[in-house]
Order: C-alpha cells, then sequence, then structure tokens
C-alpha cells in the first residue's frame, strides 16, 4: 500500500502534530503539553514529565517518520521485502505516538479539574457498565498492576454497541488493535518510563496516584462525540 493512501491527510489528526515536507511526504511532530511539566505534581514528577515527553515521545515520533521515509522509498522503489519488514517499526513507533498524544490530554492540574469524577452520560455509563467508579479505577488499577512488561491499560468505547470496555495491549498498540470499532477514553501508560524516576519498582502505587490527575472532561468529550 502507498504511503500516500496509508497517511492520508483524513486520518492526521491534528492533535497528533505534522508538517510538509516540500517533497511531499508527511512527517509528524511533539505536540505541545497543554500545561507545565511540573504542572501534575505530586502525583507525577516535573523530571518524568519531560524526560517522557522530550525524550520518549520524540524518539517514537523520530523512529516513526525514519521508517515512514523508508517506506515511501521501498514503495517507490517496488521493494516488496522492505515494506513488509518495515511494519512491525511503524507500529510500534507509530502505536508510540498515538498512545501519548492521547495520554498527554488524559492528564490535567487539579487546578484545572484534574481528578474531577465523570459527569453527565459518561458518569451514568461508567455506574451502569462497572457498578460504580471507584469499581472501575479498581479494575483498571488491577489490570494495569497485573500486566506483564511494558504496555497500556485503557477505557474505551465501542462506537458500535455504545458499551464501555476496559482492555490491556502490549508494547504501544494501540487500543484498536484490539478491535476496529473500539475509541480510547482513558489510557494509562504502565511502561517504567511512565513513573520508574518517582515510584521504583512499584507499579500498583503509581496507578493509584494517577486517577488524582485524571482528566475526566476530556474522557467525556470523546464519549459524547461518540456516542451521542
Amino acid at each position: 500500500m502507498a504511503l500516500r493512501t496509508l497517511v492520508t491527510r483524513k486520518a492526521l489528526d491534528g492533535s497528533l502534530g505534522f508538517r510538509q515536507q516540500l517533497r511531499g511526504l508527511q512527517t509528524f511532530t511533539l505536540p505541545d503539553l497543554p500545561y507545565d511539566y511540573g504542572a501534575l505534581e505530586p502525583a507525577i514528577s516535573g523530571d518524568i514529565m519531560q524526560l517522557h515527553h522530550q525524550k520518549h515521545h520524540q524518539t517514537y515520533i523520530t523512529n516513526y517518520n525514519k521508517a515512514l521515509e523508508q517506506l515511501d522509498e521501498a514503495v517507490n522503489k517496488g521493494d516488496a521485502p522492505t515494506v513488509v519488514k518495515l511494519q512491525s517499526a511503524i507500529k510500534f513507533n507509530g502505536g508510540g505516538h498515538v498512545n501519548h498524544s492521547i495520554f498527554w490530554k488524559n492528564l490535567a492540574p487539579v487546578r484545572e479539574g484534574g481528578g474531577e469524577p465523570p459527569k453527565g452520560s459518561l458518569g451514568w455509563a461508567v455506574d451502569t457498565h462497572f457498578g460504580s467508579l471507584e469499581a472501575l479505577i479498581q479494575k483498571m488499577n488491577a489490570e494495569g498492576a497485573a500486566l506483564q512488561g511494558s504496555g497500556w491499560v485503557w477505557l474505551g468505547v465501542d462506537k458500535e454497541l455504545k458499551r464501555l470496555v476496559v482492555e490491556t495491549t502490549a508494547n504501544q498498540d494501540p487500543l484498536v488493535t484490539k478491535g476496529p470499532n473500539l475509541v480510547p477514553l482513558l489510557g494509562i501508560d504502565v511502561w517504567e518510563h511512565a513513573y520508574y524516576l518517582q515510584y521504583k519498582n512499584v507499579r500498583p502505587d503509581y496507578l493509584k496516584n494517577i486517577w488524582k490527575v485524571m482528566n475526566w472532561k476530556y474522557a467525556s468529550e470523546v464519549y459524547e462525540k461518540e456516542c451521542p
């Protein structure tokens, strides 16, 4: 599949950030955070946020752009083996970019509503599908803590069934890899780089505290868009 088909302008959500190069190949750029690095303290330290954003997320973007450029060249050359070989790098680094772009929006400083429980239709859906917000948090924390290695724990919505789901994905796999109708509302990064500087190897403490800065307003906006 040609790059111009793989990466259409329609698929390039502005929230992910991209720039147009002169030769026509679209490449992605690091999105700005909507808050200062230290704004989520004490739940998440400023040092972690800066390293996570500037180093880890930027690395995914750099490698994603490199893989897309190599794919473009391979497609133009008709080099099918290289096209196939590049798919894993595109999935991993592209997924890292997509997931982190969502993650930053899933967080908000306490003074800007971080940690405030969901209201409206999403609040009602949480109570309906999980019994209570506390039950949902307990479920996500348990699944996030039990995830072996690196990955993500997600609250998503099946936009066809209009039902909330909790899923985990390995490495940098986006939620859509668990089902084409799944849309992420909240994603928690459980890679060690997301918490180790502050919480060492105690992932459950990180999972417990991240809810203090969870941006349910953003999750509600996505939910209402997908389930009007």
